[in-house]
């Protein structure tokens, strides 16, 4: 009897460490930070005392405006003080990496083929969108025939007034282009866990790492000259974690056998966003430090001196190599 107490209590401690998150029938009771919520009050086996019992839950959540830190960040920039006008015709994916399958090829792509949109969000969330004025050029063809459509009504009214049409203003054009892609996407680059066993009881934890690196450069429309190039990367973290048991009880005759677990994974869309952000970000502050733009001087960014917060870290570089 021992022996079947000491099994059903081990149970019962794995089904509370690695329960499997189901979907919850009352959203309304659903912690959105834990994912969990109260379900009632249970006694115990041994003290007869009740208490409050939580269960893990997939929170059903409302649409919302994703916001990450990096996002912020961009976002709180001061406005420009001149906003350069930029094109986008496409920043894809370009490690030709398919997802990991284990019934045969998988025809899905590792990492996300939307990331001339991202680009595009990024150039229009800095400084509130008065930082860079993005022209439409990946629907140009789209574009081009609503413009078509709109001077061919036109005329059409004109002729009817006996005058002469107006016409369509013309396109703006961009002074620069911002070009690059998803360069890489490494898996695996770091694995690792714990675990532990006795008397037929176990419970073990499993990470793993991956890497994206994308890379973002601004290119003179007039000179074809390269003006910046960023690169930057972000790690993705899958974790899991679970417990089993296994066990003989009452003189070998019975058998419990019982295995529980969950896992987590960062979302490879939001790593490859982040990394988008930042190298926007970053494509920032290097074109003020070279004298593209200029950003407001009570702004303070990472490539400024510590001592004073005037002159900028390219500037002391500069400085330092001409002693």
């Amino acid at each position: 009897m021992i022996r079947a107490a000491l099994a059903v209590s081990t149970f019962l401690f794995l089904s509370g460490c690695a329960s499997i998150p189901k979907w919850t029938e009352e959203p309304a009771k659903c912690d959105y930070e834990t994912g969990r919520y109260e379900v009632g009050f249970q006694k115990d086996l041994y003290t007869g005392v009740r208490k409050a019992t939580s269960r893990n839950y997939i929170c059903v959540e409302d649409p919302t405006v994703v916001k990450l830190p990096s996002y912020m960040e961009l976002y709180n920039l001061p406005p420009a003080t001149a906003m350069p006008v930029v094109a986008v015709y496409k920043f894809t994916d370009k490690t030709g990496q398919r997802k990991d399958s284990q019934s045969g090829q998988s025809f899905s792509t590792a990492v996300t083929q939307g990331g001339t949109e991202f680009l595009i969000d990024a150039l229009k969330t800095a400084g509130n969108g008065k930082w860079f004025r993005v022209v439409e050029r990946q629907g140009i063809d789209g574009l081009v025939r609503e413009r078509q459509i709109i001077r061919s009504a036109r005329e059409e009214a004109s002729k009817k007034l006996g005058r002469e049409s107006d016409g369509v203003g013309p396109l703006l054009f961009a002074g620069m282009l911002i070009e690059g892609g998803i360069v890489g996407y490494d898996s695996n680059i770091r694995t690792g866990g714990r675990g532990a066993r006795t008397l037929g009881i176990g419970f073990s934890n499993q990470y793993r790492q991956d890497q994206v690196t994308v890379s973002i450069r601004a290119v003179s429309v007039l000179t074809g000259e390269i003006l910046l190039n960023v690169q930057t990367k972000k790690t993705i973290l899958s974790y899991g974690s679970g417990g089993d048991v296994f066990r003989f009880i009452e003189a070998g005759t019975q058998l419990i056998e019982y295995e529980d677990g969950v896992g987590n994974n960062e979302s490879v869309t939001y790593a490859v966003r982040t990394a988008i952000e930042a190298a926007v970000l970053e494509m920032v502050y290097q074109g003020h430090d070279r004298g593209y733009w200029t950003i407001d001087a009570g702004h303070r960014h990472p490539h400024q001196n510590d001592r004073d917060g005037t002159n900028d870290k390219h500037d002391v570089d500069l400085k330092e190599e001409m002693e």
